[in-house]
């Protein structure tokens, strides 16, 4: 049990660098004031498809990295 321990918390940790580099590539939310009058996303190319742009796939990462290591703090925690 002591090496899956050990194999688990390293996991963890590398899924934790990875998440953390992932989230700080994605580009801000913040729009300054545009955002209080009212200014969304444009209905351009980009707009609607931003599932298949680099965001898009920025996110699904950001997503399945999270699931990850919350399966692995859960599956630690029993093991301990």
């Amino acid at each position: 049990m002591d090496i899956l321990k050990i194999v688990l918390t390293i996991l963890l940790a590398i899924d934790c660098v990875a998440m953390i580099a992932v989230v700080l590539m994605q580009q801000g939310k913040g729009r300054g004031l545009g955002a209080l009058a009212g200014g969304m996303t444009a209905d351009t190319y980009w707009g609607k498809n931003k599932g298949r742009s680099k965001e898009g796939n920025l996110k699904k990462i950001t997503r399945i990295l999270a699931v990850v290591f919350f399966a692995l703090a859960i599956v630690l925690n029993i093991i301990h």
